[in-house]
């Protein structure tokens, strides 16, 4: 995984997945399949609604040890098996956090392009503020994605 941007607020995440961008865009964007990828390791996902759509809405919580993380947000954009472009923040009934820890709403521009037989999917989430790039990151959000990416790596070959 690559994590290079020059912008201040934005983190770039970038990883090559060993399968079809129709199949990646699939398990990527269908409820059914992401818990069984999207948490990082010592987490599980229940998907509370995920209307993939503009202006749909969706909202997961990850659970680890017990505790609930809701994250949530609105579909703005949706270009069929290239990109989707998204709002991603914590709500306010996110519990036992510290708020301030919290960034603030982020908006998240996710793109699928073929490499030959493979994905390269890119993630580009851009931050209010430096500051909130700098919370993000506090947080775990790279070691995060990078076991949510392992997840799909192995999950990716279950379904070829």
């Amino acid at each position: 995984m690559s994590t290079s941007s020059t912008h201040p607020n934005e983190l770039l995440l970038t990883r090559v997945f060993n399968a079809p961008r129709k199949l990646v865009w699939e398990v990527w964007t269908t409820a059914e399949h992401m818990p069984n990828w999207l948490p990082p390791h010592g987490f599980s996902l229940r998907v509370e609604q995920n209307d993939f759509r503009p202006g749909g809405k969706w909202r997961y919580i990850m659970i680890g040890n017990g505790v609930e993380f809701p994250c949530e947000g609105v579909f703005q954009e949706i270009v069929p098996y290239e990109r989707y472009v998204s709002t991603d923040g914590f709500p306010e009934d996110v519990e036992g956090v510290d708020r301030s820890k919290l960034p603030d709403t982020m908006v998240v521009t996710t793109i699928f392009e073929d490499i030959g037989e493979k994905t390269r999917v890119t993630i580009r989430v851009m931050h209010p503020t430096p500051e909130d790039k700098r919370r993000h990151e506090e947080m775990g959000v790279v070691a995060g994605w990078e076991s949510t990416f392992s997840n799909l790596d192995r999950y990716l070959v279950t379904l070829a």
